[in-house]
């Protein structure tokens, strides 16, 4: 019997373990206390920072939307300026009071205002001169103003829906707006004899990167996004950055900050990433002086252990040498402590291991030789019963010749069965075995049978245990016969490693069920020998080998007998030469 080999640990090393444990407990507590504090820290200062970026951007945008608000009022409160839009008459006097009312009050602004901008007037008087400007699909160059037919928004969306509601003096993207990153103020001008005619339309329109200012604490380069929402609607009117608009909290840390008289709030996204990156590095650090740490500690340790486990290891040695099977090693130390003691009992358990090894390998050897000649012993007085039974039949019916001609070859079979008390017998004897049988059949039904052998001459000198074909021809004379005569094929050949003997006959068949019962034993169909066949082939040989029964009802039936190719069990070999 195998013995299990086990995983063991040397108690020397046992002793390390708690303390290697202790180590890396201390280097992990301080490495994650280290990364939390830096995390926490660095995620602070990004957001303080930011915020600050956000304050500033919030107040830049505020003080520029107050700067375009305020020019939007000086127009709407200017009573030349909006007699000037209401002027008709002659071109010359509209001229004239164009540039002396209108066009100085659009471009004065223009010279004040920081940043880049488009002013635009749209006016209900078809009689003032139109002056159109740079083109308004490309972004802002620079600063200029506008003169244009109200016609020109008339049919527009943005204006239908402002003209329908109360809204006024708003902030809003139209037109090409939101393509170019631009953000519009639209103001109705009414006529000052009532406040409520309308006689014209102020847009002021400038740059959303303009009036955020500079992104010098906004690392667009490193993720961050930032982003101007209008809180009506929930859009982005401006974004600079990877981000999408779909991101969550989950990736990104948002700030918001609100801008002040406004429907608008700048929205920052900082990626958790940004903020983890100087601790990350941190952690590489940390990580690699706590492996060091621990590394140099295991190998003191196991220093420690070679030193003081050396006989441990001996001891230790032996045990695998005996779960290897190797019972012959001995072991002996000096002194007088326990490993001497423990020496000394692990050489007086070899040999007792030993000596038990040697007695039950030699009885499994001699239950095995029982098993094999108890079932070759089933074999014989089997077939001489049936024989016998059929000289009986014809010495009955005084046909002495048949009786002189069956025990004539009953003599000859029986003289190759004993093979001189050999358990193996060259294929070719075999096969002269079986020859015999079917001349005493022969006797017995005279040409009603029809053999054919078809072997392949290089597998005739390999030798096979004896008894192996008989038993399935003797079968077909039985159980097969159907109709007034039967053919037998004897088939052999050799595959691969092994060789494939076959009997094949057309006789009547086998169901299902009735194959299953000659493989588990005798019934009272017959199928004795079957059974002793395949137990001899499976004993002699190991399970991959045996007896295959292949049948169809009303068409015949295969059996096939898979033996290794001239491979002999060597203490067989041996039985066989000294019987």
């Amino acid at each position: 019997m195998a013995i299990k080999k086990q995983r063991f640990m040397p108690f020397t090393y046992k002793m390390m373990i708690p303390y290697l444990l202790l180590v890396l407990l201390t280097d992990v507590l301080i490495g994650y206390i280290s990364y939390s504090m830096l995390t926490e820290s660095r995620t602070e200062m990004a957001e303080t920072n930011i915020r600050t970026g956000m304050e500033q951007a919030r107040n830049n945008i505020r003080y520029q939307m107050d700067e375009i608000q305020r020019m939007s009022d000086t127009l709407f409160g200017s009573l030349p300026f909006q007699r000037a839009l209401q002027k008709k008459g002659d071109r010359l006097d509209i001229y004239l009071t164009m540039m002396d009312e209108i066009v100085p009050q659009l471009k004065s602004p223009l010279q004040l205002f920081g940043n880049n901008i488009r002013f635009m007037l749209y006016t209900l008087n078809s009689d003032l001169n139109i002056v159109s400007g740079d083109n308004l699909e490309e972004p802002i160059k620079d600063s200029d103003y506008y003169i244009l037919p109200f016609e020109d928004i008339a049919g527009t969306k943005w204006y239908q829906a402002l003209k329908d509601s109360e809204r006024d003096n708003i902030w809003i993207q139209i037109d090409t707006d939101q393509k170019l990153g631009n953000i519009s103020h639209i103001r109705r001008l009414v006529s000052f004899s009532d406040y409520k005619t309308v006689i014209g339309y102020v847009r002021i329109t400038a740059s959303l990167g303009d009036l955020l200012g500079g992104f010098s604490a906004f690392p667009v380069e490193d993720g961050v996004t930032l982003r101007l929402i209008d809180q009506l609607t929930g859009d982005p009117l401006y974004q600079s950055g990877t981000a999408e608009q779909g991101d969550t909290q989950e990736s990104y840390l948002s700030l918001h900050e609100k801008i002040p008289g406004s429907d608008f709030v700048i929205e920052t996204l900082v990626p958790h990433t940004y903020l983890t990156r100087d601790a990350g590095r941190l952690q590489k650090v940390i990580l690699g002086v706590c492996a060091i740490s621990f590394i140099v500690m295991t190998f003191i340790g196991f220093i420690v252990a070679r030193l003081s486990g050396r006989k441990m290891s001996r001891i230790v040695g032996l045990v695998r040498s005996f779960q290897e099977g190797n019972f012959q090693k001995r072991i002996r130390f000096s002194g007088n402590d326990e490993f001497v003691q423990i020496a000394a009992a692990f050489n007086l358990m070899a040999i007792n291991i030993q000596e038990l090894i040697n007695s039950v390998y030699v009885q499994g050897i001699q239950k095995k030789q029982a098993e094999l000649e108890a079932l070759q012993a089933q074999i014989n007085p089997h077939f001489l019963y049936n024989t016998l039974s059929t000289i009986n039949s014809l010495a009955n019916l005084g046909e002495i010749e048949k009786v002189t001609g069956m025990v004539q070859g009953l003599s000859r079979f029986y003289r190759l069965t004993l093979n001189q008390g050999n358990v193996y017998i060259l294929l070719k004897k075999e096969l002269e075995q079986v020859e015999t049988y079917l001349e005493i059949q022969r006797v017995k039904y005279a040409d009603a049978f029809t053999i054919y052998v078809d072997v392949d001459p290089d597998i005739l000198d390999m030798q096979i245990i004896k008894l192996v074909l008989q038993p399935f021809v003797e079968n077909v004379f039985k159980h097969a016969w159907f109709g007034e005569t039967i053919a037998i094929r004897l088939t052999g050949k050799r595959i691969g490693d092994r060789i494939e003997l076959k009997v094949i006959d057309n006789g009547i068949g086998m169901r299902p069920e009735t194959v299953r019962k000659l493989m588990t034993g005798p019934t009272q169909a017959g199928g004795y020998g079957v059974k002793n066949v395949d137990e001899r082939i499976k004993l002699r040989y190991g399970d991959a080998y045996g007896v295959t029964i292949a049948s169809i009802y009303g068409a015949g039936t295969t059996v096939q007998l898979l033996f290794p190719a001239d491979v002999r069990d060597r203490n067989d070999a041996d039985e066989s030469t000294t019987s």
